[in-house]
């Protein structure tokens, strides 16, 4: 399963999703992970989604497209999303995962795999099958 951290470093999940201009992409098998790529969108803020903003089909389509080069994870991890861009996440199949706060993608990526162990909510058990 890839799972996928809006990031400004590499390194923490900090980032907005529309305004992420960069996703640390981790593939995460049973007892292994490994970070696959740093997808880019651009060099700093996505300026495509940021601004278009206001612009209806315009931004519409800069979002999309951001969730269709997105489409290979099953878990997206930002720091805010708007309703409509977590609702077109979810229709894509991939699940959109907000922390409070700026968090190493070590520290998520530990927790998620301590919920997989433990005891993974029916959507996680879901998306980790596909």
């Amino acid at each position: 399963m890839k799972v996928a951290f809006a990031t400004t470093d590499g390194k923490q999940v900090d980032e907005h999703f529309g305004r992420a201009g960069m996703f640390a992409i981790y593939e995460l098998k049973e007892n292994w992970l490994n970070l696959v790529e740093l997808r880019k969108f651009s060099d700093g803020m996505d300026t495509a989604v940021t601004d278009t903003k206001d612009m209806g089909p315009l931004h519409d389509d800069a979002v999309q497209s951001k969730v269709d080069r997105l489409a290979d994870c099953k878990l997206v991890y930002v720091t805010e999303i708007g309703g409509p861009s977590a609702a077109r996440l979810v229709k894509k199949g991939i699940m959109p995962m907000k922390v409070k706060e700026a968090v190493s993608i070590e520290s998520a990526l530990y927790q998620l795999s301590q919920t997989i162990r433990q005891s993974p909510p029916p959507w996680l058990r879901k998306a980790m099958n596909r």
